[in-house]
């Protein structure tokens, strides 16, 4: 009996231990948890770290930082002075002035160059002929001879204490002296290039998806089949920027913020807010007046809307897949656009999948802002994260619905027209591998060509508010967070249908 009750007691022991321990919601439990967030980081810190190397830590600190640095579009269908001058007022600095402000400083240290290169010539001309004036008097005097002018001297009898240096000038053919030339072969692409730098930065890893194990790096073998296709590349020396598109941003480092948009005498709001590297994927695209302009992606609207204050297209159709997104178009739209029923026959959003848009040789621009990894929003937001368990296969996916997306762009937009593919990714794969598969794809379904611009001599002007950053790419440009002006990431690629 004693025994019984001993045995009892001791269930009763385990029963409590059971009944108190903590529950799901208890903090040291919480603490123990990976969240969706803590899932995006860990993979940025193993995949980052091999693209970005000792960069990766700053671009880190930058992402991680609680809030991003905005620009401020201003919103032409208000009261555009009275908001130029408040914002001046309060610190706020026009991008244009910037822009031109370098422009400026640029050409005026080329006019310098060309000044100084122009007055070596001289100088190397000048000792050419003393030269050959000098060697034609010694053909016709004798060795010994001393000319009586103090300015030529034939022999070594000098004067110990005067010193006369005459520069040794070699003259090379045009081929010779091209070997010295110092050529950036940092937008060369070769056949031999191929892509192999991009699969060995992903993530071997394996991941468990929802029915089996999926490795990482094989399911991006994918891309090796576009690795030996060479891709044209031109230059692009000026980048436009459209008269009535103004936009404001605060110094780099400084700690004033835009006040929340308030509404004007016409009933909408005064500017739009969204991260300044956003506006650049707009610029390249290179609005003028008559185009013919087709968002495939546009949710939440910020770029459109920017397309829009430009006051230049004859024609814009923001789309978007799902009828919440498309919800959110028109939202923005509403809050910006005084009497939008003005548009009705320049403004149109519809409801596709950007990947079966059909409405060939109408648009001669078109961007492809694609839904991607959203490196800065995965680190802050655990709602619908990409990084969900549960979103593994769809995040693996995303870069062959990105290449799709470009594929079915540059299939539509017209000879001469313009496509700009953009990403808010650090990933290699979801940016240059993207570019490279589409193209590859295009070639041989369709044998059009597209060429890529090089706009780096182009974006140099706004070197100074943007952190444009050189990590091996060969098609396109990308902002890298920094401490100091932090927005971003953003990639983008501007490419040209020539026929």
């Amino acid at each position: 009996m004693a025994f019984l009750i001993k045995r009892l007691k001791v269930e009763e022991l385990l029963k409590v231990f059971v009944r108190y321990k903590h529950g799901s919601n208890h903090w040291s439990v919480i603490r123990k948890q990976k969240t969706h967030k803590d899932r995006a980081l860990a993979y940025f810190n193993d995949f980052y770290n091999k693209v970005y190397g000792k960069a990766w830590n700053d671009i880190r600190t930058a992402l991680l930082q609680e809030e991003n640095k905005y620009i401020a579009v201003i919103n032409n269908f208000s009261d555009v002075e009275r908001i130029q001058t408040t914002l001046e007022n309060s610190g706020a600095i026009n991008i244009k002035l910037i822009y031109d402000a370098f422009v400026e400083n640029i050409q005026d240290q080329k006019f310098q160059r060309k000044l100084k290169k122009t007055a070596n010539l001289t100088v190397r001309m000048h000792n050419i002929i003393s030269e050959r004036k000098i060697s034609e008097i010694q053909s016709i005097y004798p060795n010994d001879y001393e000319s009586s002018q103090n300015s030529l001297t034939f022999t070594e009898k000098n004067d110990k204490n005067t010193n006369i240096n005459k520069p040794s000038v070699h003259l090379k053919s045009i081929a010779e002296d091209s070997n010295d030339v110092n050529i950036d072969s940092n937008r060369i692409v070769l056949p031999s290039d191929g892509l192999a730098g991009l699969y060995e930065f992903v993530p071997v890893t394996k991941l468990k998806g929802m029915e089996d194990w999926v490795l990482e790096s094989e399911h991006y073998e994918y891309y090796q089949k576009a690795s030996d296709f060479k891709i044209p590349v031109e230059k692009e020396k000026v980048l436009s920027f459209p008269k009535h598109l103004k936009l404001y941003t605060y110094e780099e480092f400084s700690e004033e913020k835009f006040p929340a948009p308030k509404k004007g005498s016409t009933g909408v709001l005064d500017y739009y807010l969204f991260d300044g590297g956003s506006i650049l994927p707009v610029l390249a695209l290179d609005i003028q007046l008559g185009d013919f302009v087709l968002d495939m992606c546009a949710a939440p609207g910020g770029k459109t809307l920017t397309i829009l204050q430009t006051l230049m297209p004859n024609l814009v159709v923001a789309n978007d897949l799902s009828q919440s997104r498309v919800y959110r178009i028109k939202k923005v739209l509403n809050q910006y656009i005084a009497d939008i029923g003005q548009l009705n026959d320049r403004l149109f959003i519809t409801e596709e999948d950007a990947r079966k848009i059909n409405d060939k040789d109408v648009y001669n621009k078109i961007l492809v802002d694609v839904p991607c990894t959203t490196d800065r929003h995965v680190l802050h937001e655990n709602d619908n994260n990409i990084f969900k368990p549960t979103r593994i296969k769809e995040r693996l996916r995303m870069p062959e619905i990105q290449a799709d997306i470009l594929f079915n762009a540059l299939k539509l937009v017209t000879v001469g027209g313009t496509v700009v593919y953009s990403t808010c990714s650090l990933s290699p794969i979801q940016n240059d591998g993207v570019i490279q598969m589409a193209l590859k794809r295009m070639w041989e379904e369709s044998n059009t060509v597209i060429v890529v611009k090089d706009m780096s001599e182009a974006l140099d002007p706004l070197q100074t508010l943007f952190n444009f950053g050189n990590f091996g790419l060969k098609h396109g440009h990308i902002v890298i967070p920094t401490v100091g002006y932090n927005w971003g990431p953003m990639y983008f690629c501007k490419m040209v249908k020539l026929k």
